[in-house]
């Protein structure tokens, strides 16, 4: 699967990856800022100051040991290590990526680590390379919004999640909708803006997939609106599959 969305946010974060820019006008973040100093005090600062995300959706995810754990647009992997932290030896930690570049980049990082109970898999969010009902806990971080077809997202995590395994995911939502000409803007929705959709409409798609229990855990600001546009978050959203049900 793909297609000129896909194309460009390829080359978007290819470019970022190689001057370590932040990912574009929605000031998504690049840097490890939004999590708490103790997640990341003893990393590498050339891993824990590399992230495309908008928040910290490790936190609210409430891992557990021995869990599995899946981040849907693993980046440079620092969710992953993060998570990998909180699972333990017995958990392991996969990550999915896309672009090329970024999967070199995290699996440097995973060898500089010796994270031994993390993988990384290519990949797109949309046709996820992982088994049914095979993981415990999906995260992303600022990557939903980049896709095309986030209904498609959300089933495939409904399918690759165990019953009652859960989502925790940090992301760029909206209040009001970009107009068809603003989505049109192609570089301006590989910078994680105009591919953003209302909160209300992507917690709509979560629950349509078969998703409970989800709700908008916070949200802060992260691009005020001065030409119409609508106001734009960076919102923390859980959700899960409900208990004894499959795909």
């Amino acid at each position: 699967m793909t297609d000129p969305i896909h194309d460009a946010v390829k080359r978007h974060y290819e470019i970022a990856l190689a001057d370590a820019s932040c990912c574009g006008p929605s000031d998504c973040g690049c840097d490890a800022g939004f999590y708490d100093a103790a997640l990341t005090a003893d990393l590498p600062a050339d891993v824990a100051g590399l992230s495309f995300g908008c928040g910290d959706p490790v936190t609210i995810a409430g891992l557990k040991p021995g869990e599995t754990v899946l981040d849907l647009g693993s980046g440079a992997g620092l969710d992953c290590f993060l998570a990998a932290r909180q699972v333990g030896p017995e958990g392991h930690v996969i990550g999915v990526d896309m672009t090329p570049a970024m999967l070199e980049k995290a699996e440097a990082n995973r060898a500089k680590l010796g994270a031994t109970n993390v993988e990384f898999r290519q990949g797109q969010i949309e046709a996820l390379p992982v088994s049914d009902d095979s993981v415990d806990v999906i995260m992303s971080n600022c990557v939903i919004n980049l896709s095309p077809d986030k209904e498609a997202v959300f089933r495939e995590a409904f399918r690759v999640l165990k019953p009652g395994g859960r989502i925790s995911v940090s992301d760029i939502v909206t209040e009001g909708a970009f107009t068809a000409e603003q989505r049109a803007q192609i570089d301006l929705w590989a910078s994680c803006l105009t591919g953003a959709i209302d909160a209300a409409e992507y917690v709509g798609a979560m629950a349509r997939a078969g998703l409970v229990d989800v709700q908008v855990v916070d949200r802060v600001e992260a691009a005020p609106s001065s030409d119409g546009s609508p106001r734009v978050f960076s919102a923390r959203i859980t959700g899960r599959k409900p208990a004894g049900r499959g795909v």
